[in-house]
């Protein structure tokens, strides 16, 4: 499923800007990690875009597939950071976030790399992932270094959801039920009826995910007038 929630925000909680030398190791391992992921997921947005608008979506898995599943498959870490306490954020969430995407990026497409390459759905998958996780990760690495992201970081953090959720959710849900058809050729009738149980927890999965985003997006808005009003 797509990345709406804040899986990766920092353990501590947020308020005047402090000072980067005085940071805790902690800390500056969150700051290098979401860095680290942004320019990776920006790379992946540029090759993705390039890719598509030069040579067709058809070219993309062959060009980006093997490095998007790379990139993705970094952010398993954070099922440990929630884990271990390294960051405030909902194990349940976070192990639904990781573990569709590793589905994905894994089950799907790995196993079944025609189906990647047969589909506008695939670059249409990762130019909602990739632009997401450039969004989310850069608020991260900013509000953990200096305690404040810029407003129109924030709005981007809380807004473009709304758009690429369903994009990035409608597009993981085709490859899905492509995959059912060499699925069954490969497994025989367990590997179309395993994908289609998964198609179905995404019914619940995906209001889960969206409504947590909803909520924090009223409580980061709500905080943000709050301040302009003072």
């Amino acid at each position: 499923m797509d990345r709406p929630s804040d899986s990766q925000r920092p353990g501590r909680k947020g308020g005047a800007a402090k000072d980067v030398t005085s940071l805790s190791a902690k800390s500056l391992y969150l700051i290098l990690y979401n860095l680290v992921s942004a320019v990776l997921w920006a790379f992946v947005l540029g090759k993705v875009t390039m890719t598509a608008s030069s040579g067709g979506t058809r070219k993309v898995y062959v060009n980006v597939g093997e490095y998007a599943k790379w990139t993705q498959t970094l952010a398993g870490l954070e099922i440990l950071h929630s884990l271990v306490g390294v960051v405030r954020s909902p194990i349940l969430t976070t192990v639904m976030q990781v573990a569709s995407r590793f589905l994905l990026v894994w089950g799907v497409v790995d196993t079944f790399p025609a189906v990647a390459q047969s589909s506008f759905a695939y670059s249409t998958m990762l130019l909602a992932w990739s632009a997401t996780e450039v969004i989310r990760y850069s608020y991260f690495a900013v509000n953990i270094a200096y305690g404040k992201v810029p407003a129109a970081l924030t709005w981007l953090r809380y807004n473009t959801f709304f758009v690429l959720y369903p994009m990035g959710i409608s597009s993981e849900c085709w490859l899905i039920w492509l995959a059912t058809g060499p699925a069954r050729r490969r497994f025989g009738d367990v590997g179309p009826w395993s994908l289609f149980a998964i198609l179905g927890a995404y019914v619940p999965g995906s209001y889960i995910l969206f409504t947590h985003m909803m909520a924090q997006r009223r409580k980061v808005m709500r905080g943000s007038g709050a301040k302009k009003s003072r």
